[in-house]
């Protein structure tokens, strides 16, 4: 089984079987690009009839064999990749799961109701929270994950993946999204095509919230809207308008917080992009 290095930063890998080759040579081939690192996110291609498990999960594949998968901010352990091939040979691969160093942020100002939430407010939160465990459909058979990320809004980078931030000097979990400033009403647009699967105007901690079915259990989520411009079911494309920045939720200023999942798994999504265009 062959392996190639990591490049600066679109790793691109083959993984050869080896398993029962006949004289004709190498029984089946993966092709992987992405990057081996925590919030990393691989898109690989795979031949007709492959058979694909990731830590002993099924990953599914496209009919013309593209496929996905994720890592968490905090993996730490190898993944294991195991390929079965419609002639019968198999291969494995252990992935190393590149460490990366995260910032530490500390935000004041931020009014006291969003960092310890009264009471009474727990049931919103419980019912937001219902709304998007639900959204969150796994495995659906759209392949737009495997085409080219567009940024959703330009600006300063304000907030980055995996940031432990602190609130009025009390510890939160780590940020998870790509926050980009942008003035009120900045126009949002869809990073890569897909289905809407939660368009909510007024979440107790997001503020105006999309999430966007990129297929096979890849999913974007767009908040702190002042506009929410689309309805749950929609089909929207890559560039389409879904949105305006706002300040809603939880916030000190206006701002995109773009994050992405792919299963249980928070990815990076300034992994999938190239420089911001230039005005």
């Amino acid at each position: 089984m062959s392996r190639t290095a990591l490049l600066p930063k679109i790793l691109l890998a083959t993984l050869y079987a080896l398993a029962g080759m006949s004289s004709a040579g190498v029984a089946g081939e993966l092709t992987l690009r992405g990057e081996r690192m925590q919030g990393g996110l691989i898109v690989g291609q795979a031949p007709a009839g492959t058979m694909l498990s990731l830590d002993g999960n099924p990953i599914p594949i496209t009919p013309d064999g593209k496929f996905v998968f994720g890592f968490d901010r905090d993996r730490t352990e190898p993944a294991i990749l195991e390929a079965s091939f419609a002639d019968g040979t198999a291969a494995r691969e252990e992935i190393a799961v590149a460490p990366r160093d995260y910032d530490i942020q500390h935000v004041n100002g931020v009014a006291r109701k969003y960092v310890s939430p009264p009471p009474e407010t727990l049931a919103r939160i419980r019912a937001d929270a219902v709304k998007k465990r639900k959204a969150r459909v796994k495995d659906t058979p759209l392949d737009y994950f495997a085409g080219d990320f567009i940024w959703p809004v330009t600006g300063p980078i304000s907030g980055v993946y995996g940031s432990q931030r602190f609130y009025n000097g009390e510890p939160r979990r780590p940020h998870y999204g790509l926050d980009i400033a942008a003035g009120e009403g900045a126009l949002v647009r869809a990073p890569q095509a897909g289905t809407v699967r939660l368009a909510e105007p007024d979440m107790y901690f997001e503020g105006g919230l999309i999430f966007i079915d990129h297929g096979h259990s890849l999913i974007s989520v767009l908040m702190h809207l002042s506009s929410v411009d689309v309805k749950t079911g929609m089909k929207v494309e890559r560039g389409d308008v879904v949105g305006r920045v706002g300040a809603t939720g939880r916030v000190t200023g206006p701002h995109l917080d773009w994050r992405m999942y792919w299963r249980n798994a928070h990815v990076d999504p300034q992994l999938l992009l190239g420089p911001q265009p230039e005005e």
